[in-house]
């Protein structure tokens, strides 16, 4: 195999040596944590609004006091943010940071290119 093509193992073992990154670490925590990443991502991909209480209903397996814990964390470590509805105050949507979103996409690119 050519030097240059990454492999699933190599990519493994590269994310692995950077798991002391914030989001890297974060996110891999637990199924909830890498769960919840998914769930605001896909919402974000999709120009799809995300409130708080939806991703709490969404968590599989998670209560509802775990999962105000995550997004509250991921919320301080910069990873999301929250925004008011402009109808409803009391709703809050989940997005994510500009550097969360480049960081993600650049982890979905590189999966994409690992060659066997």
């Amino acid at each position: 195999m050519p030097k240059e093509k990454k492999t699933l193992l190599d990519f493994w073992e590269e994310q692995m040596r950077q798991s002391h990154t914030a989001s890297n670490y974060f996110f891999r925590k637990s199924p909830s944590h890498y769960h919840m990443m998914l769930l605001v991502m896909s919402a974000h991909k999709e120009n799809k609004k995300l409130s708080v209480e939806e991703l709490k209903t969404k968590l599989f397996k998670t209560s509802r006091p775990k999962s105000a814990l995550i997004i509250t964390e991921a919320c301080e470590k910069g990873f999301f943010r929250l925004e008011k509805t402009s109808t409803d105050q009391r709703i809050k949507n989940i997005i994510p940071s500009e550097s969360f979103v480049e960081e993600f996409n650049e982890y979905l690119n590189t999966l994409k290119n690992i060659s066997y």
